[in-house]
């Protein structure tokens, strides 16, 4: 089963991080990738840019209107996904646990109901 782990970030508790920490956060991503990777779990990764950069798309009555930043307010962000492939939603559980940020922000595990390949 495939599922997406997605990293949700608060940049309030981000912002109280010692350098320590961050490191830490980034040398845990480092082996959590060559972990999952040599697990054979991995299908792809990525981080995202923060919401300030972002833009939302909508189609009203035929017009598109296009907002500059996130989708709604909130504390919280979408910072980045992990998608994997593993045996059991419990594994899919036990990996987002693995995420270092998961010490300090949420990780969501919904699965993969329908894939398209190009």
């Amino acid at each position: 089963m495939k599922y997406l782990l997605l990293i949700h970030m608060n940049p309030d508790i981000w912002s109280t991080l010692t350098q320590d920490d961050i490191d830490e956060v980034m040398s845990g991503h480092d082996q959590f990738i060559k972990h999952i990777t040599e697990t054979g779990e991995l299908i792809r990764t990525d981080a995202l840019g923060q919401p300030a950069q972002s833009a939302v798309v909508r189609v009203r009555q035929g017009a598109p209107t296009v907002t500059d930043g996130p989708y709604v307010e909130a504390k919280e962000f979408l910072a980045g996904f992990y998608f994997v492939e593993c045996d059991t939603k419990e594994r899919a559980l036990e990996l987002a646990g693995m995420i270092p940020d998961a010490k300090w922000n949420a990780i969501e595990v919904r699965p993969i109901v329908h894939t398209q390949e190009k």
